[in-house]
């Protein structure tokens, strides 16, 4: 797909500009550029924290432009002291190897490596950083900074004033990112970087540093850092980082994650996170106002941010997890995927052997999981139609209930009435 217009305007509206520099919004709408972003390979995979650069990286493309994902093999190996309050763990350059490729994937499920006129590119700062003589480079390049000029950005000034301080290496970064600009610039014709606004000072080191090199003019654009209403930290919930990789982070965690949208940040969300246009996103704001209930506006978001990275199947299965706990079907589900459904739900271990065979009672079963406190509460559930094996009733009180019945004979769910649930997890032998 592509979309015309300027894509400055297009950020502007979906309230994804914080900064740019002069006479940016004029080059994005008369030329085609090339316009790059980092991305930091301390992890094999990205989180959400990630997707609104990346979701940037992809608008420009389908606005004509070309985007370069950068990913930091070299400066990965230093680490950004930008929004860190502490010096981080040193990676060996294995690991961040490895975190590349991860990286790698995830992007391709947004940027077109293919496309015909601007394909995205993947470019690897440890091709040029790892080549970098020492002598060479502070000649070349550290003669064009000034120790005041890095002492006055924010990010290296808080990290002095605390109590740990700043290592030479990581005072080191603004240098080298600076540098990756510059190459990218020979190298490319690229001539936009783009991040989150706390890289705001670094890109001007970059666009200043091209300047003086080469003669060239680069640019630099950021965006908001996004914030959540209720004050906690976006992308995190209590089980820790909302990742982009199924493994780490389910399909159906993932869609919750954004179907628990506060009511506050849903239109924010809806504009920086997906492709819907501005009537859509208006309607939903009015669907919002008038029948928050509903939440229409969160159900839109959890669906088209789950399928762009996971795709339609992972998306239905998705939904259908979301209905179990209101009593939907189990079929097709895994293990895995019911394990994250229930995962606050009280769970009970039962030897394999003990449900083989005749297996045990059902009203045995309902007191041994403390779904009932006694077998007359287990028979008055039964006859009153309140009890169900996997949300499929059970209608008869002196029935036996097997490993078979089990999913994957890993796990049994039972309920009491509408919203009582307890999972049993067959022990292994």
């Amino acid at each position: 797909m592509s979309m015309t217009g300027n894509i400055y305007d297009e950020f502007e509206w979906r309230g994804l500009l914080y900064d740019a520099t002069p006479d940016l919004r004029e080059k994005l709408g008369s030329e085609s550029v090339t316009a790059y972003i980092g991305f930091d390979p301390t992890a094999a995979s990205l989180h959400v924290g990630s997707l609104l650069p990346i979701m940037g990286l992809a608008r420009m493309q389908r606005f004509g432009h070309t985007p370069i994902a950068l990913v930091g093999g070299g400066t990965g190996l230093i680490g950004d002291p930008s929004g860190k309050t502490a010096e981080r763990q040193l990676l060996t350059k294995e690991k961040v190897a490895e975190n590349i490729e991860g990286i790698r994937a995830q992007l391709s499920h947004f940027l077109d490596f293919e496309r015909e006129g601007n394909p995205a590119r993947i470019e690897n700062n440890h091709d040029w950083l790892g080549e970098l003589q020492l002598i060479d480079f502070l000649r070349d390049t550290g003669k064009h900074f000034t120790v005041n000029y890095m002492l006055s950005k924010e990010s290296v000034k808080r990290r002095i004033e605390s109590e740990d301080g700043i290592s030479y290496t990581e005072f080191t970064y603004m240098m080298l990112q600076a540098y990756d600009f510059l190459e990218l610039n020979r190298r490319m014709d690229c001539s936009l970087q783009m991040g989150g606004s706390d890289q705001w000072g670094n890109i001007l080191a970059g666009t200043d540093l091209i300047r003086r090199v080469n003669g060239n003019k680069a640019h630099g654009l950021v965006f908001p850092l996004v914030t959540n209403a209720s004050g906690t930290k976006f992308g995190k919930t209590e089980a820790g980082n909302v990742w982009l990789d199924p493994e780490l982070t389910s399909p159906y965690k993932f869609y919750q994650f954004w179907l628990n949208t506060d009511d506050r940040d849903v239109a924010h969300y809806l504009k920086a996170f997906t492709w819907l246009d501005r009537q859509t996103i208006e309607g939903l704001e009015t669907s919002l106002r008038e029948n928050p209930g509903a939440r229409e506006a969160q159900r839109t978001l959890a669906r088209e941010v789950t399928t762009m990275l996971h795709g339609a199947s992972e998306l239905e299965k998705a939904e259908q997890a979301a209905k179990v706990l209101f009593g939907g079907s189990l079929e097709n589900l895994s293990v895995k995927d019911l394990k994250d459904i229930f995962e606050d739900v009280p769970s009970t271990v039962i030897p394999r052997d003990e449900l083989s065979g005749e297996g045990l009672g059902a009203l045995e079963l309902c007191t041994r999981t403390g779904l009932t406190a006694s077998n007359g509460e287990a028979r008055r559930l039964i006859r009153q139609g309140g009890l169900f094996l996997n949300n499929d009733r059970v209608s008869d009180e002196s029935g036996r209930i097997t490993a078979e019945q089990g999913i994957d004979g890993e796990l049994l769910v039972l309920r009491k009435g509408k919203k009582s649930y307890h999972l049993v997890q067959i022990g292994q032998d």
